[in-house]
């Protein structure tokens, strides 16, 4: 219990807040790039929201992203592919389930084996989920004691999420490890005053979440939290017994101004989450049947640190620690599984304005991470990076280009290099470019558990896209249409060790290890468009396609399906009443490598209203899965059918 104390009374530090307002530090940012990239704004300058202008026009939160750059940048200064989803949408969108805000976003596709809070991972351009570095507040949240390393958005529900930040793209330029398919930045909802949410609906689901926040006098001091229960459905397919599925998280944010420039921050993040799920029969009837087996998660996460914001010269330092645990259990309480992964961080990022549009970004870390299970020997390992980019902002064009190296302590050096341009045209046009090498370091469990192999090399990938892009996500005319290309190697798999000849390592009796076996190749397009095609009625859409193949067999990536796609239409009067559909579509896939269990494409349409009373409440309801499609992303594993959810919304 002590180390969740730590983290929460880290957050309790009085952090920054001069132009914090509404948006936690993505408001801070807005006049920080204005004091960058175009005059310097005070005080007299900020609107009500807290925001700011620069050259004319005003920047705002939803269009900052933290993804491209580490610091923050206007999407349009960069010619990296990036989605950011505000807070307004996460909520007209409804519900706990981040996946169906998500797919809202070009390129991504989801997996799921069973109900909400199951695990479910999130593939981004074809690439595996593990190879999505995912953070949240700037911290990474990936499970230091999976096999692979990746992160559950299972566990990850709406309540205290404020922003999605969706970076497509290779980009270990900055980001080092994990960033090969892309990266996801959630940051923790921040809000000033007092707002909060219940909704019930379909197999007895319901969901409260709350956030407040003060700000004055330098000091903003948010805390956030929500709690999720539902009866749920059978995980098994052919099953009939409900998994339940209930948890609790709480967030926290902190900033202080020390000075007019220093300012003292702190994000603390909690989850508990206890989900039934089904187990495997190996005697008849076989595969995944009803069983009693639960899982328990506990996670929690956070940092603490200091930011410097010059005129010429902003510098972020921090240390940040993630944690991990999970136990699993058999219908008759025993323990079947536990694990605990753990990592700290000691990062520093920072832009330093060299002469006029041009700067330099520069940044480093040391990491450590150990894992430990009821199976294998504890394990500990560490590594040490550091980048530099230049980047120029020169009228209608913006460029950047960077390198990075990393030393871990169990293998080579590994060097990253990175570069994106963007050049504006009249009419609020833009093209965009950008070539990236990610790299994943090998997991602890691949390398050191009973199935490890300590000789193990990063897996490592290459990826290029080319764009162009008129107006801005959410507002007025948007479109974009972007090719993009990744190719990955020294992929990371099991191997056998049943064959003719086996290798020295299966000397010791095991019948597997991982070996560097793989190669992929993911290529596609990816399309957006948005336009206001009557008073208070804006029809949006994206769409994929995605030819990710093995490289080594020729079949298809296992549950990648070629074409995704979601349509949603968002309908505002004058007198408080809205209405929204998202019709989402995907096309078939394969279950497995060996593309032997097709995966049919299915079609789920989602019905949403809210009507507005007064100033200070919403009421709102939506219909999900309307025609109630049965279809399943993960063979043998059961989706929802059709749920009917209402709720209401207030806020002072």
């Amino acid at each position: 219990m002590t180390k969740y104390l730590f983290l929460l009374s880290a957050s309790a530090l009085c952090v920054p807040a001069q132009a914090l307002a509404q948006s936690s530090t993505e408001d801070a940012l807005a006049e920080i790039i204005s004091a960058q990239e175009g005059e310097p704004v005070d005080s007299g300058e900020l609107d009500d929201a807290g925001c700011c202008y620069f050259s004319g026009e005003r920047i705002q939160p939803s269009t900052i992203t933290v993804t491209a750059t580490g610091l923050g940048t206007d999407v349009r200064n960069t010619g990296q592919a990036v989605t950011v989803i505000g807070s307004d949408e996460i909520d007209a969108v409804q519900g706990a389930d981040i996946s169906r805000v998500l797919q809202r976003s070009p390129g991504l596709t989801l997996s799921r084996n069973g109900g909400t809070g199951s695990f479910t991972g999130v593939n981004i351009r074809g690439a595996n989920s593990e190879q999505v570095l995912v953070l949240v507040d700037g911290v990474r949240v990936a499970d230091q004691a999976s096999p692979a390393g990746g992160f559950d958005f299972g566990n990850l529900l709406t309540g205290t999420a404020g922003k999605l930040d969706i970076l497509r793209g290779s980009n270990s330029t900055i980001w080092g490890s994990d960033a090969v398919g892309g990266v996801i930045d959630i940051s923790t909802r921040a809000e000033t005053g007092l707002k909060g949410s219940i909704e019930y609906g379909a197999r007895d689901t319901l969901f409260a979440s709350a956030a407040a926040g003060v700000d004055e006098d330098g000091l903003y001091l948010g805390l956030t939290g929500s709690w999720f229960e539902t009866r749920g459905f059978s995980a098994a397919a052919d099953g009939t017994e409900d998994d339940r599925f209930e948890q609790f998280a709480l967030g926290a944010v902190a900033f202080v101004d020390l000075t007019p420039e220093l300012e003292a921050f702190a994000h603390a993040n909690f989850s508990e989450g206890d989900l039934e799920i089904d187990g495997f029969s190996f005697s008849p009837p076989f595969g995944l049947v009803d069983s009693d087996d639960t899982q328990k998660t506990t996670r929690h996460w956070g940092d603490v640190g200091l930011a410097y914001y010059g005129n010429d010269l902003t510098l972020r330092a921090s240390f940040s620690l993630s944690d991990t645990e999970r136990t699993n259990r058999t219908g008759d309480g025993s323990v079947s599984f536990a694990s605990e992964g753990r990592s700290e961080r000691l990062a520093s990022r920072g832009e330093y304005r060299l002469l006029g549009g041009l700067a330099l970004a520069f940044g480093g870390e040391h990491e450590w991470s150990d894992f430990d299970t009821n199976f294998d020997a504890p394990a500990e390992t560490s590594t040490t990076g550091a980048y530099a980019q230049l980047g120029w902002v020169m009228g209608n064009l913006a460029a950047h280009l960077g390198a990075r190296v990393d030393s871990p302590e169990d293998f080579d050096t590994v060097v990253s290099f990175g570069g994106d341009v963007s050049y504006g045209f009249e009419g609020d046009l833009r093209v965009r470019a950008s070539i990236g090498e990610g790299y994943k370091a090998p997991t602890l469990y691949q390398l050191f558990s009973d199935f490890g192999n300590s000789e193990l090399e990063p897996e490592s990938s290459t990826s290029f896209d080319l764009g162009i892009e008129k107006g801005q996500r959410g507002r007025g005319l948007h479109f974009a249409l972007t090719g993009f290309r990744r190719d990955s190697e020294e992929l990371i798999g099991f191997a056998s060790c049943f064959v003719a000849t086996p290798p020295a390592i299966c000397n010791d009796g095991r019948f597997g290890y991982y070996d560097n076996t793989g190669k992929a190749r993911a290529q596609g397009i990816e399309a957006e468009l948005g336009a206001d095609i009557a008073e208070g009625l804006r029809l949006s859409g994206v769409y994929s396609f995605v030819d990710a193949e093995d490289r080594e067999t020729g079949n298809r990536l296992a549950r990648r399906p070629r074409y995704s796609g979601t349509l949603f239409a968002d309908w505002t009067s004058d007198f408080g009443l809205s209405l929204g559909a998202d019709l989402r579509v995907v096309g078939a896939s394969f279950d497995e490598a060996g593309n032997f269990t097709r995966l049919d494409g299915y079609e789920v349409l989602d019905l949403r209203a809210s009507q507005d009373v007064g100033e200070h409440l919403e009421l709102f309801g939506r219909v999900e899965n309307v025609f109630d499609e049965t279809y399943q992303t993960v063979a043998g594993y059961g989706t929802p059918g059709r749920g009917v959810f209402v709720g209401v919304r207030a806020q002072m």
